[in-house]
């Protein structure tokens, strides 16, 4: 599992709390990903700028609705605008990112407020090779 540790462009930065599996499409989740907060414009806004350029370059996000205090159909970043959509009836914490490339990678969100031990063990574990837990699995069996 590779984790990025980018820095955001914010007068503080901070490293994205993202873990990702060394291959993709290899089990239910491609790896994990542990937002600062419910605020999905900004949440999302930091994933595309700073999501790993060596594995691709997000076009579009799909999200779970329960994981987010505000909903959005568009965010804008330093790499340019991607369009949001969201699972009409959904709370899987599940954010499915689709590549410029086509390839579609599906990530466990974990919640903001989680402990940051708990949290590291959730981004492990969704990376893992050989995972055979979806998000909410993972959520119920370690938080």
């Amino acid at each position: 599992m590779t984790t990025s540790q980018t820095s955001r462009t914010s007068p503080t930065p901070e490293p994205l709390r993202l873990g990702l599996a060394d291959r993709f499409g290899h089990g239910p989740l491609d790896g994990g990903w542990w937002p600062r907060s419910r605020d999905l414009s900004v949440e999302a806004a930091d994933l595309v700028d700073q999501f790993p350029e060596v594995r691709g370059r997000i076009d579009r996000l799909v999200y779970s609705r329960p994981d987010w205090s505000t909903l959005e159909h568009r965010v804008t970043g330093a790499r340019g605008s991607v369009k949001l959509e969201s699972f009409p009836r959904d709370d899987t914490h599940t954010m499915v990112l689709i590549l410029a490339s086509g390839r579609t990678l599906r990530l466990m969100v974990v919640p903001a407020d989680t402990q940051p031990g708990l949290a590291a063990a959730m981004l492990r574990t969704a990376g893992a090779e050989g995972n055979s837990y979806d998000a909410d699995a993972i959520l119920r069996a370690i938080g």
